[in-house]
């Protein structure tokens, strides 16, 4: 009972952060300077995972599929594309995409901002009338929410492009033939929604990893403390947010 306390205690401090960060964010996208290096550190600091990641899930899921569907014996295989892409781009890209910047993003916000709290930087900024929260999280915020749509895009495409590639060496199938397939089902009302939850992400990863930097106080241990619990909170919240977004998504299409 305690413990259910402490969790509620901890996700309003946490929404109460994020209602100051959201609007910091918004007020660093006109000054580039302060968010294209965060953007760049956390783009190509992932970019190699992503593309790990795309060609795993390409390769992977076409492997196991592959010989399910043609055990059925009905030209089912014929729609191995079209579950690919539906899975890549409705699910595995997006969450891919957000807990790769959860486990290195994450950590390093907190284990960052916990090391300039530790310091006194951040006093420091505040005895000079600089606001920590419009220099330091916004922009990492804000950085968070661009580079994980693109890091989507780009195990979306590496994936599919695996899974042609497995395709062509042990099948027979040509790049109009699996492109038709592969969209054959996929209609814009799907995947968009499924592309757009990558900025929920990215936000949940900024605000979380921020805001446990930003409340260390336990000196040097205090910034491995950090970077260990961003990575495992930014894990469970994407994966908790993605569960809600989805529930909300299919909610909004049966209204609409």
């Amino acid at each position: 009972m305690w413990n259910a306390v402490l969790l509620l205690e901890w996700l309003g401090r946490v929404t109460a952060f994020a209602l100051r960060a959201g609007p910091a964010a918004l007020a660093a996208l006109p000054r580039i300077g302060l968010w294209v290096r965060p953007v760049y550190a956390v783009l190509i600091g992932g970019l190699p995972l992503g593309i790990v990641t795309g060609l795993a899930l390409g390769v992977v899921i076409w492997m196991h599929t592959r010989d399910v569907l043609a055990r059925t014996g009905t030209g089912a295989v014929e729609y191995l594309p079209t579950f690919l892409a539906a899975a890549v781009l409705l699910e595995l890209a997006p969450v891919g995409a957000g807990l790769i910047v959860a486990a290195r993003t994450g950590a390093s916000l907190g284990a960052e901002l916990a090391a300039m709290r530790v310091s006194e930087q951040i006093d420091a900024l505040q005895l000079l009338g600089v606001s920590p929260m419009g220099r330091l999280v916004g922009p990492r915020v804000l950085a968070c929410v661009l580079a994980v749509p693109l890091l989507h895009v780009l195990i979306a495409a590496t994936a599919l492009g695996s899974g042609f590639l497995a395709e062509t060496v042990t099948g027979s199938t040509s790049y109009l033939k699996y492109n038709t397939a592969a969209l054959r089902e996929l209609v814009l009302e799907d995947v968009i929604p499924a592309a757009l939850k990558t900025l929920a992400f990215g936000l949940v990863v900024g605000v979380t990893g921020c805001f446990i930097g930003m409340n260390s106080r336990e000196g040097s241990e205090g910034v491995g403390r950090a970077a260990t619990d961003s990575v495992v909170a930014c894990s469970l919240l994407v994966l908790a947010a993605d569960v809600l977004l989805v529930v909300l998504i299919k909610a909004l299409q049966q209204v609409l």
